[in-house]
């Protein structure tokens, strides 16, 4: 824990050195510079790509205008555009504030769209910085070549982290690296096979655990490589690494990879890091209280705001209904793969008056629902019984349901929770990759390639550590004195089954099941929306959420996705405008924006 607290704090020290200039090293400051001298050393390439490393939390891409100077709106959770765009969860708060959300949302988005802006400034920040370490580590000869080594591989996987990131949201990016000198690049070729090297290298000559948790190292590098393959339906070669990645892989800290036995372990700051991390943006709370925070300022937003929260701030990213519907599970505890709708949770859309009791919904649940969403008549961690509308701001508006994974709890939040910014961060981090994921990405592997009973393996290991007891949510020992304590007493109805051997009879049924392991797992981690793309059936899905939810709550009503158009989102306009000579511009626009 403490080195990752340590990556953290140096990687501000860096991020400032490279944007402004100290005094106390040059005679002559330069503006955003330092003197080379001084960066070609390996102390110095070090600083460079800790540097790379504070890119991840977004903060670079920020608009003061729209986000306070903050990081949320190119958060490296893409709360909205993997989440929200994803069905996984509404805008919330109210309908005017942060109005930009409503376009992604809804599919209406344009060109102009600030926030796109900022996302896409974020992950070139990032690669910006990346391509400086490489360059100036070449120019280092006084280092060790192993060490040499370790820094370009580290950077080589962010650089490929953060095209990445820009590849599942625009597609068509234009690509630079550490030799580019016409910094005016089109975005005319596809950066699949430059993300591939970049990951094969870092896979290659990678070390198997790293000084610090929150660097990578060989087998974060392998489950991205692996990612990357699938992406590309390359699913021979996904498997060939998925396979070593399960099979050997370790933490950076050199925990041998594991699920949690408890799932919200995976949302704690006290198991940040733990076996089911495979690479994770480093978060701490309070680190410096006289400096930057190295909070998760990424989900600022997304804490409850209403009459009875305790947070002050602010009302986004509120799990859908249809989102909640997916947890219901048969006698069987397996879930309803194509009807989940059709057994919906009971919600309370009204507002509750001080002697109006409820009674939460009393069927079959998978308990992954309640560290996923918060709901009316059950623990919300040690904060209180979740009270419904007393933690939301417009019912109406966006449902009766409550973000939780990026919440601390109560009785820490003097620790963990931190108020340096204008809205509440944290010192959980954000997961990027953690095995559950590879896990079920390697069992879509195996189900593309036929091997039915390993996909059904797979699956069924993830749903083995959801149906454990120890991680359920359990009724408070004191509903008035919430961390007190918990009872032995689950707080809903939790039935959770593996598939039985052989269920997974055919492709299709293997696939089913597995993309619906994956929205129930991974809901509200911002992964969605990048799921429905590469499967190819965004339209059907997401156009089916918009006539549920649209029925239900006013935020989505005329939402459609189109076909063709919307699996990728707009270039920025802003970056097309300041692209080119002469008047012409050298980025072109995806098809069907203007």
């Amino acid at each position: 824990m403490m080195k990752a607290k340590k990556l953290i704090t140096l990687t501000l020290l860096s991020a400032l050195a490279l944007s402004a200039c100290k005094k106390t090293y040059l005679d002559k400051p330069i503006t955003g510079a330092l003197e080379p001298q001084f960066l070609e050393t390996e102390a110095g390439a070090q600083e460079l790509l800790i540097g790379a490393y504070a890119a991840l939390d977004g903060q670079q891409g920020g608009d003061a205008a729209i986000g306070g100077g903050g990081s949320w709106e190119a958060s490296p959770d893409n709360w909205i555009y993997g989440g929200v765009a994803g069905a996984d969860a509404s805008k919330g708060s109210i309908p005017n504030d942060q109005g930009p959300i409503n376009g992604i949302m809804k599919f209406t988005v344009d060109a102009s769209n600030n926030f796109l802006n900022s996302k896409w400034k974020a992950d070139y920040e990032g690669i910006s910085r990346a391509n400086h370490t490489l360059a100036t580590v070449a120019k280092v000869t006084h280092i060790e070549a192993d060490s040499k080594t370790n820094i370009i591989a580290q950077a080589k996987f962010l650089r490929a982290h953060y095209y990445f990131d820009l590849k599942k949201m625009f597609n068509m990016v234009p690509y630079i690296d550490e030799n580019t000198t016409n910094f005016n690049q089109p975005n005319d070729k596809d950066i699949w096979p430059m993300i591939e090297s970049d990951f094969k290298f870092a896979y290659t000559n990678l070390p198997p655990t790293q000084p610090d948790a929150g660097r990578a190292n060989k087998w974060a590098a392998g489950a991205y490589l692996a990612k990357t393959f699938l992406y590309q339906h390359k699913y021979d070669s996904a498997k060939v690494v998925f396979d070593a990645v399960i099979l050997q892989g370790k933490t950076a800290n050199g925990q041998t990879y594991a699920l949690n036995d408890r799932f919200n372990d995976n949302f704690r700051t006290v198991t940040n890091n733990s076996a089911e991390s495979v690479f994770a943006v480093q978060a701490a709370a309070n680190s410096d209280p006289n400096g930057p925070s190295n909070a998760n300022n990424g989900d600022m937003l997304n804490f409850p705001y209403g009459d009875l929260s305790p947070f002050g701030c602010c009302g986004f990213y509120q799990p859908s209904i249809d989102l909640a519907n997916h947890f219901r599970t048969d006698g069987n505890g397996l879930p309803y793969l194509d009807d989940y709708n059709s057994h919906a949770l009971k919600t309370d859309m009204k507002i509750p008056s001080a002697d109006d009791s409820y009674t939460p919904d009393d069927g079959n649940i998978d308990p992954r629902l309640d560290w996923t969403a918060g709901r009316r008549g059950i623990p919300y961690l040690d904060w209180g019984v979740h009270p419904g509308a007393g933690y939301v701001r417009d019912q109406r508006y966006s449902g009766p349901y409550s973000p939780l994974k990026n919440v601390y709890g109560q009785a820490e939040q003097d620790e963990n929770g931190d108020n340096t910014s204008w809205a509440p961060g944290s010192g959980i981090n954000v997961n990027v990759i953690r095995f559950a994921d590879v896990l079920l990405m390697a069992a879509e592997v195996e189900a593309q390639l036929n091997n039915l009973s390993k996909a059904e393996e797979y699956v069924n290991d993830v749903r083995t550590r959801a149906a454990k007891p120890e991680g359920f949510v359990h009724k408070y020992i004191d509903d008035s004195d919430p961390t007190g304590g918990f009872t032995d007493e689950p707080a809903a109805n939790y039935k959770v089954g593996n598939y039985l051997p052989g269920a997974f009879s055919s492709k299709d049924f293997a696939l089913k099941a597995i993309y619906y392991e994956r929205k129930i797992e991974l809901a509200m981690e911002g992964h969605r929306f990048f799921d429905l793309v590469r499967w190819g059936i965004a339209d059907i899905e997401l156009n089916t959420y918009f006539n549920y939810q649209g029925a239900i709550t006013i935020d989505v009503k005329g939402g459609r996705f189109t076909k063709g158009r919307n699996e990728y989102f707009p270039i920025p306009q802003r970056q097309i405008d300041l692209s080119g000579t002469s008047g012409k511009a050298v980025l072109k626009q995806n098809p069907g924006y203007h």
